[in-house]
């Protein structure tokens, strides 16, 4: 495809979470369905478990040249896998409760290995993803016509690290299974030679894989708040944020590399055309409100249909934040006044502090408020593409500004959104835990 104007190649990351992952269904189906991703060639997806079922079901999508049947085809896998029948949902209510309870040590595990096999789930999850993928029509595509798609799983013997990636491998209903099997629910996956647990193990989700993809931007689609609001004290509380950070360790590592080479090149210590390329990086994260405090990570087991649906609308809502995050950076990148405040809400505040020059939020004179905006961009404030845009409860941009004596701030722009308009802004020093 020819465009005047190059498309950006945008590869998509999906980090793991079990049933949380229907959040990422619902930023999927917005995504890949928004008349903006005209702007967009998307080159490759990766995910772990849950984030590899997902990227699988959007990459089936792509493969046929329908991005937008990505979101049918996540919805019926979603509504699909929801526990719907009286003993479905009395199974699944089971499940999260002796999830709670182990979490508290008040119940002991049960290994995979002390049920018989075909009690044990995973011939039914073959099934599950066999209604809705055709996975005798997969190919290796030796001649990378296609998307890439890479599905992490980690080898419990060896220790090493493994990416099912559709260049090398032909993906087959084993390899999504490799990635999902968590160990105190299914047995390891025998499959290419290897015995594999899930990919929350090694990479969640895998982001070096799909640098070989060359995208000029990579999105994040983060399962685990990076963050929390005040210090664990509970048992349930204290498991639940282990298994946030366990989850994402691996993530953090990664997207730090990218962003410290990201540094280099901006900074001109490392030559731009080498073996390193410059890419943008965007966190869609699923944001903390939504999460059951009383469930803690069990809920991530939970099939409840109506907390999927609140997952999978949610993660339409984010991605529509996103979008609208996206349009404000074009217009800011143009330099355009009447574009950036096109993207306000009305009645939208703003506020501004040093560095920046002063603003009182109490003022909504539209005159005074173009002139303000007018000024900021005709000093140059850039938006910092070597650091990473979080879209979480609210967007953060870090952004560089320069004084008088050419001394260069990093300052932060946070906006809340609703829908993909502003409907406040903060310009300022980075305040709260850091990013």
């Amino acid at each position: 495809m020819t465009n005047a104007r190059r498309e950006r190649r945008v590869a998509i990351a999906c980090q793991g979470g079990g049933s949380h992952t229907a959040f990422t269904a619902g930023v999927l189906d917005r995504l890949l369905g928004a008349d903006e991703l005209a702007r967009y060639s998307v080159v490759g997806l990766s995910g772990t478990s849950g984030g590899a079922i997902c990227a699988l079901l959007a990459w089936s999508a792509l493969r046929n040249g329908d991005r937008r049947g990505a979101g049918p085809l996540l919805e019926a896998f979603w509504d699909d896998n929801a526990a719907r029948t009286p003993v479905d949902r009395l199974l699944n209510a089971g499940l999260v409760s002796a999830g709670v309870l182990q979490n508290l040590d008040l119940l002991p595990g049960i290994s995979p290995y002390a049920i018989p096999e075909a009690l044990g789930g995973a011939d039914q999850f073959r099934a599950l993803l066999a209604r809705h993928v055709d996975f005798d029509s997969i190919e290796m595509d030796r001649e990378r016509v296609h998307p890439l798609l890479v599905l992490g799983a980690v080898d419990v013997l060896s220790g090493n690290f493994r990416a099912f990636t559709s260049h090398r491998d032909r993906i087959t209903v084993d390899s999504v299974l490799a990635s999902a099997a968590i160990p105190n629910l299914f047995r390891a996956v025998r499959t290419r030679g290897g015995t594999y647990w899930d990919g929350l193990f090694s990479q969640n989700p895998p982001v070096r894989d799909l640098l070989v993809a060359e995208p000029d931007e990579l999105w994040v689609i983060q399962i685990n708040p990076q963050t929390a609001e005040r210090e664990p004290r509970t048992l349930l509380e204290i498991a639940d944020r282990r298994n946030e950070l366990a989850g994402n360790l691996s993530l953090y590592q990664e997207l730090g590399f990218i962003e410290t080479v990201d540094q280099l090149l901006e900074d001109g210590r490392l030559e731009p055309g080498g073996a390193y390329r410059h890419v943008v990086v965007r966190v869609i994260e699923l944001p903390r409100r939504v999460l059951s405090r009383h469930l803690g990570p069990a809920s991530k087991l939970n099939r409840d249909k109506r907390f999927l649906r609140r997952l999978i609308d949610e993660g339409r809502e984010q991605a529509d934040r996103f979008l609208g995050a996206l349009a404000f950076e074009r217009a800011w990148a143009a330099g355009d006044p009447d574009a950036v405040l096109a993207m306000a809400a009305p009645g939208a505040s703003l506020t501004s502090e040093s560095p920046f020059p002063p603003w009182d939020s109490s003022e909504r004179d539209p005159g005074k408020i173009h002139g303000f905006v007018t000024e900021l961009l005709e000093r140059g404030i850039r938006i910092d593409s070597s650091r990473k845009q979080i879209a979480g409860d609210h967007v953060t941009w870090t952004m560089r500004l320069r004084d008088e004596e050419a001394q260069s701030f990093e300052v932060v722009a946070e906006a809340e959104f609703s829908g993909r308009l502003i409907s406040g802004i903060r310009l300022g020093r980075r305040r709260g835990p850091g990013r």
